[in-house]
This record gives C-alpha cells, structure tokens and sequence, in this order.
C-alpha cells in the first residue's frame, strides 16, 4: 500500500484558473462609480509614491473622503485571486476595523495596481478584481473601483475614466527635478522619502 499526494487533475486546478472577473463581469457589478476619480488617484499617489509592482488599498467614508489607505508589493508571479484576496484582507485588517456588524457596507474599498504594460484590462487584473471583491464581503465593505496606474497614466476599469497624469513614471521624474522630501509623519516610509529625495 503506497501513501502520498495523487496528481492535481485539470478539473481540480480549473477552480485556481477561475479566481479572476472578465471586464464584462467587472463592468456589470454594480461597482459605485468614484465621485472624483482624478482627485482619489493623485491623493493616493501623493502618499504612497507608488511603482510597478505596488498596489495599494484605499477605504473611503460614505461622502468618498479616504480614511484609510496601506500599499504593498504585489506578490511576484501570482496571478491567483485567492492570494491576491489574502494579501488585500492581511493590509485591511492593518488599517481598518471591520464593519461585519453593519447589515450593509457603508465604507468602500478602492484598488490602484501601478504596473507595467496597457492601460486596460489583462488577465492578472481580473484576479485582483476577484480578490477585492471577496476581500470586501470578508471585511464588511463595498466593493470599489480598480484603478490601473501604468506608464500611459491612470484608468478606472469598468468606467473608462482616466488621465495621463499621474503614471507610473511620476515619482522618478520627480526625484530628477529635485523633488521635495515628504514631511514627516505622513505615513510614507523612511526609506520611501529618502528615494523621492535623491
């Protein structure tokens, strides 16, 4: 009598492929549309200097106003939404109590991936469209926008608002025109002020 781990069957990992939302899915969802996209996504920036590879989580009040925010780095070579769930939930649970209490979300969570390549849709967005999505249900939220942040500038997926400024590109520019250091206590790393700096 042999022990071990039988293979993985492709019916069993068409489970793992399945954790992404299609554009059409995404666009259908009922996702509430941002008040001021363009104000959310420079706030954003502002504070977190994203670059490719960073994503960063926003919770807004009921008026949109941000009351929480935290980014991280993308996990590398995942295109999994259950991680992608796992890691949103892990940097809520850092910012932001729940709202499991409430019987309906009233605060809302907004997604911006700074990455490399087109502006619109690709596969591995949809698995971070999958995790938010039941990251919010797990935390008690609505499901926000997603916004991609690339070399071209920003899009909110879904609505197709968008703008060339900022883009993924907006810190190094900054940092060789001399850019200031962000005051401290802002909430952005050190390290972080000391790169914008140079």
């Amino acid at each position: 009598m042999a022990f071990g781990f039988a293979p993985q069957t492709t019916a069993e990992a068409a489970p793992r492929l399945s954790r992404i939302l299609g554009a059409d899915e995404w666009a259908a969802s009922a996702i509430p549309s941002l008040n001021s996209p363009r104000d959310l996504v420079k706030e954003v920036c502002d504070r977190h200097l994203p670059s490719p590879s960073t994503v960063v989580i926003a919770v807004l009040d009921p008026t949109g106003r941000t009351v929480a925010s935290a980014s991280f780095a993308a996990p590398a070579g995942s295109r999994d939404g259950w991680e992608h769930r796992n890691a949103i939930l892990h940097h809520l649970r850092r910012v932001i109590p729940h709202d499991l209490r409430l019987r309906s979300p009233v605060r809302t969570a907004v997604l911006l991936v700074c990455r490399d390549g087109i502006p619109g849709w690709t596969p591995a967005d949809g698995a971070w469209m999958w995790g938010l999505r039941d990251a919010c249900t797990l935390h008690g939220l609505r499901c926000g926008a997603y916004v991609t942040l690339t070399s071209h500038g920003w899009l909110v997926l879904g609505d197709g608002r968008g703008g060339r400024r900022p883009h993924a590109g907006s810190w190094s520019e900054r940092a060789a025109r001399g850019g200031a250091v962000l005051p401290v206590g802002d909430g952005v790393p050190e390290a972080v002020r000391r790169h914008v700096a140079r």
